[in-house]
């Protein structure tokens, strides 16, 4: 019998076998979109017209947040940036929460902490406060050590129990939206987001995760909004399915990168967001498929349905997921590109982990050498 001595409430169910818990959390987000979307918290309209104001007196707005959160900041800072006047985007940018915290700007912070509790996104809302900004944060905690630094609080409704975040995820991006559609027109119809992610979410991607579940180093690349999704299934892959991943700029592949990668390597392409110049986006991922495969490494994709049509299948011998979005009247394509990279990266994590007979839940912290390496980053308080 394997020693579970360490296992305490603190930790999230442990279990013998799938469903995993991180399993039971994708299922829930369709309902959690459609929940947030159709009737979104008040503190979204309140938000937005802080950012608003400060956008107005030409301010920045600075979107804070680390690991899943740091992603989740990156996609709200596009959503609110194409929601505002186009002379006032470059005012609105994600930030790392540590690097937010020793360089504070005035204007609005928004800190994104899932569970409240993450210190440098504490510190980077009370750097900002101290510089003269107003602190807005998105979190499920109420009652945390960001929240008490906020002047305004977006509670997201359901707490994410699995340790490798996925609920977490999409409801930074749900939220997001809902502060977005009071700054301008973002459609977001409840149903066409649901749909989306229930599409996305039960894409599967066993054949994939089969070819991949071996690899050295898995690559994940996009550009745009794709490059968040690859950098969230980059750390989602080395969460749970514990594998050693790179989330690069499409383009940053092809300088240099590939020199240190083999054939014991694979490459996944995120392709989905088809707003602007998809042609010209597809043309270079073929290249940096091509360039892939002629050093040895398997392609895999993750596809809207129109870069499926615009990319050879012998580009992704590994495996390709394909989701369709909806119409632009009724979900925004970079909201919908947002929602089904979230839920098709999720999707092939699930299946790498069953792949490899890995319980993604606890990210690895059952074993002693994690725990301990938690204990020596998160108990230390004096920086």
């Amino acid at each position: 019998m394997p020693d579970t001595s360490w296992h305490t409430d603190a930790y999230p169910e442990l279990r013998d076998g799938p469903p995993w818990v991180m399993q039971e959390m994708i299922a829930s987000e369709p309902a959690l979109a459609e929940q947030m979307l159709a009737s979104p918290s008040p503190a979204a309209a309140v938000i937005a017209d802080e950012i608003a104001a400060a956008l107005a007196a030409g301010r920045p707005v600075t979107v804070v947040g680390c690991g899943t959160s740091e992603h989740g900041a990156h996609a709200i800072a596009a959503l609110v940036a194409g929601a505002v006047a186009p002379e006032r985007r470059a005012l609105v940018r994600a930030r790392p929460a540590l690097s937010a915290a020793v360089d504070p700007v005035d204007g609005v912070c928004l800190a994104v902490s899932h569970d409240g509790e993450t210190r440098a996104t504490a510190l980077a809302a009370a750097a900002a406060h101290q510089a003269g900004a107003r602190i807005a944060v998105i979190t499920h905690a109420e009652s945390s050590s960001v929240a008490a630094a906020a002047d305004r609080v977006l509670v997201t409704p359901r707490h994410d129990v699995s340790w490798c975040h996925t609920v977490a995820y999409a409801s930074a991006l749900l939220a997001g939206a809902a502060i977005a559609g009071r700054l301008g027109a973002l459609a977001a119809q409840p149903a066409a987001a649901r749909d989306l992610l229930r599409n996305a979410t039960e894409l599967g991607g066993a054949a994939v995760a089969a070819r991949l579940a071996g690899s050295r180093v898995v690559l994940c690349a996009g550009a745009g909004l794709d490059h968040v999704t690859a950098r969230e299934l980059a750390l989602k892959i080395a969460e749970g399915a514990r594998m050693p991943t790179m989330a690069l700029e499409l383009e940053t592949v092809l300088h240099g990168q590939l020199a240190g990668h083999e054939p014991a390597d694979a490459l996944i392409l995120i392709a989905i967001d088809d707003r602007a110049q998809r042609d010209r986006l597809a043309r270079r991922a073929r290249s940096v498929a091509l360039a892939a495969a002629a050093i040895g490494l398997p392609v895999a994709a993750l596809l809207s349905a129109s870069y499926h049509g615009a990319l050879s299948p012998d580009l992704t011998p590994a495996g390709r997921l394909v989701v369709d979005l909806p119409e632009a009247a009724l979900l925004d394509r970079g909201l919908a590109g947002l929602l089904a990279g979230a839920g098709g990266l999720q999707a092939l994590t699930l299946a790498l982990a069953h792949a490899r007979g890995l319980n993604p839940d606890l990210i690895r912290r059952e074993e002693g050498p994690y725990r301990e390496a938690a204990r020596a980053a998160e108990e230390v308080s004096d920086w």
